[in-house]
């Protein structure tokens, strides 16, 4: 009897680690403004499986959270690079794919870099 209790115990705990599906990244995107963080943040949660997505303007961190069952993070960098951000360290989105971004978006463009500085 003792020995069923111990098993049941280990499987019960077990079941419930297996439970953990939630998982956390960051990366590095490109982008300048309110407009480039709203982009890449509606990208990420029309993902399956993205929770939550957070982009830092100052920073270019996208820090998430996914269901792990249900999608990846290649998945989610090629949703970011579908909207014409590049992925830093990655990849870089198509010039087809960065030519639709907004004109005040244009990340690699350094006259626009330069005109949202001290936003």
């Amino acid at each position: 009897m003792k020995r069923i209790l111990i098993l049941l115990l280990l499987f019960t705990s077990s079941l419930m680690y297996a439970q953990n599906k939630n998982e956390k990244a960051s990366m590095e995107v490109d982008g300048v403004c309110g407009m480039c963080k709203a982009r890449i943040e509606k990208a990420c949660l029309n993902t399956k499986g993205v929770k939550y997505a957070q982009w830092n303007v100052d920073t270019h961190e996208l820090k998430l959270i996914y269901d792990a069952r249900k999608t990846d993070v290649k998945t989610i960098q090629a949703k970011v690079l579908d909207v014409g951000h590049d992925v830093v360290n990655v990849k870089k989105a198509t010039d087809e794919a960065y030519n639709l971004v907004h004109p005040c978006c244009k990340y690699r463009n350094e006259s626009v870099k330069e005109s949202h500085e001290g936003e």
